[in-house]
């Protein structure tokens, strides 16, 4: 069985995405970071060298995890509908699992020094694992004759900025939202 104990660089990641997103990245010192941890501030960097590398390390993770999921549901033998649900799904439960991540990755990725390149590379294989679903909806007539970048964007749109509506949700059901989501962003909302 698998421990859920986190590490104390894990903690450490998740207390300043939360300050992140808060505070802003900018504004947030390792003196913050390490009152709200309730360390010394010296005693952080036993764990972490920067402020620089805690953001790295939360917006690449995330990265990597959306892209390997993306990879993985293009290359899934299913339906391009059941793909984009898939991808649906995905955005809700690692958003649902790291809001304040999610926070960084969209609003201070910028910031980032050594992982910039890295973290824009696995976006534009994210979007790119993305594109090729929807070409392939659209080749097979499941998806509507509309510009791809409009569908891959409008939806990216939607579901990048999850992390600001789920944390609002205490009685949050996934299951209801993937499928709401599901049904506006495929669907659409007009009932002819």
């Amino acid at each position: 069985m698998k421990s859920t104990t986190l590490t104390r660089k894990q903690e450490i990641c998740i207390t300043a995405a939360r300050l992140f997103k808060q505070k802003g990245y900018s504004a947030v010192t390792m003196r913050d970071l390490a009152a709200e941890v309730g360390v010394k501030a010296a005693s952080l960097y036993n764990h972490i060298a920067s402020k620089e590398e805690i953001l790295n390390e939360v917006i690449v993770n995330i990265a990597e995890s959306f892209t390997e999921g993306i990879q993985g549901i293009r290359l899934a033998d299913t339906k391009v509908a059941e793909k984009l649900e898939a991808v649906i799904a995905q955005h809700v439960h690692l958003t649902a699992d790291n809001p304040y991540g999610m926070a960084s990755l969209n609003n201070d990725w910028m910031h980032l020094g050594e992982g910039k390149e890295k973290y824009l590379a696995l976006r534009s294989a994210y979007e790119q694992h993305f594109r090729e679903i929807i070409k392939k909806g659209k080749a097979q007539n499941v998806l509507k004759d509309i510009d791809e970048e409009v569908i891959l964007f409008s939806t990216l749109g939607t579901l990048r900025n999850l992390y600001l509506w789920i944390p609002k949700k205490a009685d949050l059901q996934r299951s209801k939202l993937i499928d709401s989501l599901c049904e506006t962003l495929l669907n659409g909302v007009k009932t002819t």
